[in-house]
């Protein structure tokens, strides 16, 4: 499967997901000094750049803090944090299905962090100290693990 087909994947996915309104866990809260999970964040910016497919990039528009080395937290529902460090680069996904057949086109950002978290009943990212953005948990990934997502605006 192609990151093409995996990004339009992950956003069908998702979006239903979060016009639901859910942020859940589906588990109960453990022990802080528990290792924790190792779990996916998967960030997509929906901010339709033009771009080619599959090229680094960063949020733009309003979104210009969502970038490379922007600093992040990953904190619990109660405030707490759980993690931190820097997004890494982003990668451009199309935005729409059909071949446009031009080599830049509409698309979207996708971030990809890597973390080790204890199980929580709810997750939020913060991205250099913005309001927190709600994560949903998706323990049944076909991408490869675990992850823990979110879709911007």
């Amino acid at each position: 499967m192609t990151r093409q087909h995996r990004g339009r994947r992950l956003a069908a996915t998702l979006l239903p997901l979060l016009l639901a309104g859910g942020v859940t866990a589906g588990c109960t809260g453990s022990d802080p000094a528990e290792d924790g999970d190792p779990m996916t964040i998967r960030l997509l910016v929906r901010e339709f750049n033009l771009r080619e497919i599959g090229v680094d990039c960063a949020g733009s528009g309003a979104y210009l803090f969502v970038h490379r080395t922007a600093p992040y937290r990953l904190v619990d529902g109660d405030g707490a944090e759980l993690a931190s460090g820097e997004l890494p680069t982003g990668t451009s996904i199309a935005a729409f299905e059909e071949d446009l057949e031009v080599p830049r086109v509409p698309t979207f950002c996708e971030f990809a962090v890597p973390v080790t978290v204890p199980k929580r009943d709810a997750y939020q990212l913060v991205i250099d100290d913005r309001p927190p953005i709600a994560l949903t948990t998706d323990r049944d990934n076909p991408e490869g693990g675990p992850s823990l997502v979110a879709v911007i605006p």
